[in-house]
């Protein structure tokens, strides 16, 4: 688990400690009749959403809330009997909202598995505080009636929306320096965070062995050679020969049928003659000719050809036994020793690593359900612990065609992989280190923001209440740019919200259109 990963672990922690600590005081001072009623209704629920263990506990503190302001209201209807059947209304609607015929009301609201980890744990802790606020400020009762709620006025802001990744460092360049031979080391030039240039000398290979392997490889093409060259002296003499022998065949042949004609002559020998022509003139085929020359067999020359590719192997195994770097840069890992085999380093791993640490680059994962909001060209804020509380700035460099299986285990979520370039020079950031990328996805500004806490959801959408002369509006928002804790609303009804406008900073289950409330009093008040 990163660094970062842990601070987020511990955050959440106490988050939910928070919150479960503060829910437990408020389940704790509504002891009484509602509260028995309260937890029967936070199991139905639990058994109904398929609700985890945290996520029942915080049901079980608003149910608990709940049950509290009703045990208020009934010792409120018995001192104001003026009220009683305007009490009684209230809590009728209650009993229908929180009934047999208002589970599917309470369904919409614990809707966990549409929230994400993030919103309950916060909606969770702000319920909670506001629970113990209201308890402390009014110490358990309701001024006329009314619903005590923390509020807060709507301001103009902005949020940002941003991804932080943790990746590796390191060089835009990077070679590792790999021998085959099997041969020992007999020198090390360099040593580890050394600068080196295109093909300076690493190191040296004993060279006796492939020494002899070069020699045996000359000698087979030189006797290849000859013996090619002999073949060919051969052929030419071959082939003059037998066009020699052709031409007295055909001149033999031509004599004995002009006797043949005249009758001089049996057939037998005009036969004769014309037969020693014709294995004359095959004779002559039996040669290759190349522009009209004869050459030896092709065989001749594929062993020339054989010999010589030998030759080249064995010639190149002798230049590696001088071990030089591909590239210029700086010697990162050195991981050969001298009288060891080249090709039997320790754990397979190369001679030597080199790096071109002038441009350091950046590799990370990115999400499938990120990478749609991330570009090529895009700014990045990069942190590490090494650079001691700076930043540095990155460019996105470049983003694979193809995901790929999250390196975490159990997960099925796809990541692709993403380079960034580190842009600025002369940093304390070095090669192997692990940094934080932090990319902004979307941003807004001039927008009403609110926390995450003062949103709710049910069937219909998004909405907030909205505070007039004591009593709650029900604003449908629409969502827009979401940070960790804030977020930007705009209201569905074009002037339904403004900037100034009071509203519900952490409303609960228990608050309705058209309720009245009190509005507590800031905690620096």
């Amino acid at each position: 688990m990163t660094q970062e990963e842990k601070r987020e672990a511990m955050e959440r922690e106490n988050i939910e400690g928070t919150a479960g600590m503060r829910g437990q005081d408020g389940i704790d001072e509504a002891q009484g009749d509602g509260f028995s009623e309260g937890q029967k209704e936070a199991r139905e629920t639990m058994e109904e959403e398929d609700l985890t263990q945290k996520e029942a506990e915080a049901a079980v503190a608003w149910i608990a809330e709940d049950a509290q302001l009703d045990a208020e209201l009934e010792a409120l209807m018995k001192e104001d009997t003026s009220g009683k059947k305007k009490k009684k209304k209230k809590k009728a609607e209650k009993a229908a909202r929180f009934g047999k015929e208002g589970k599917a009301g309470r369904k919409k609201f614990f809707n966990w598995k549409a929230w994400s980890r993030k919103r309950k744990i916060l909606t969770v802790g702000a319920v909670a505080l506001a629970a113990v606020a209201a308890v402390n400020v009014f110490g358990g009762k309701k001024e006329g009636g009314a619903m005590p709620v923390s509020a807060m006025p709507l301001t103009l802001g902005s949020v940002t929306e941003d991804l932080t990744v943790s990746g590796p460092i390191s060089g835009t360049d990077s070679v590792d320096v790999v021998s085959s031979l099997h041969a020992e080391v007999t020198e090390i030039l360099i040593k580890e965070g050394d600068r080196v240039e295109k093909g300076q000398l690493l190191a040296l290979i004993d060279t006796s062995d492939i020494q002899k392997e070069v020699d045996i490889a000359q000698n087979a093409y030189d006797l290849a050679v000859t013996t090619y060259n002999e073949q060919q002296i051969q052929a030419e003499n071959g082939y003059a020969k037998a066009l020699q022998d052709y031409e007295a065949a055909r001149g033999e042949y031509d004599r004995t049928n002009v006797l043949y004609q005249a009758g001089s002559v049996s057939r037998v020998e005009w036969e004769t003659a014309r037969n020693q022509m014709n294995d004359a003139q095959r004779a002559i085929k039996n040669f290759t000719l190349v522009d009209g020359r004869p050459v030896a067999n092709e065989s001749y020359s594929l062993q020339i050809k054989n010999a010589e590719f030998e030759l080249e192997k064995k010639k190149e195994q002798l230049e590696d036994c001088q071990v030089v770097s591909p590239i210029a840069g700086t010697v990162t890992r050195v991981n050969v020793k001298v009288g060891r085999f080249a090709d039997k380093i320790d754990d397979d791993k190369p001679m030597f690593i080199i790096e071109n640490l002038d441009v350091l680059e950046m590799k990370i994962e990115i999400s499938e359900y990120s990478i749609g909001k991330v570009a090529v060209g895009q700014e990045v804020e990069i942190s590490a612990d090494i650079l001691g509380g700076d930043t540095v700035k990155g460019t996105v460099t470049a983003i694979s065609p193809t995901g790929e299986m999250k390196s975490s285990g159990g997960s099925t979520e796809r990541v692709i992989p993403t380079t960034i370039r580190i842009e600025d020079r002369d940093t304390k950031l070095i090669a192997g280190i692990t940094a934080r990328a932090k990319i902004v996805l979307n941003e807004a500004q001039q927008v009403l923001v609110v926390p995450m806490t003062a949103v709710l959801e049910d069937g219909e959408g998004s909405y907030v209440f909205a505070i007039e002369n004591n009593v709650l509006k029900k604003v449908p928002v629409n969502i827009g740019v979401e940070s960790d804790i804030q977020m930007e609303i705009t209201p569905v009804e074009e002037g339904a919200l403004a900037e100034g406008t009071q509203i519900v900073s952490a409303p609960s289950m228990a608050l309705t259109d058209g309720m009245q409330v009190v509005v507590m009093p800031s905690p620096s008040m």
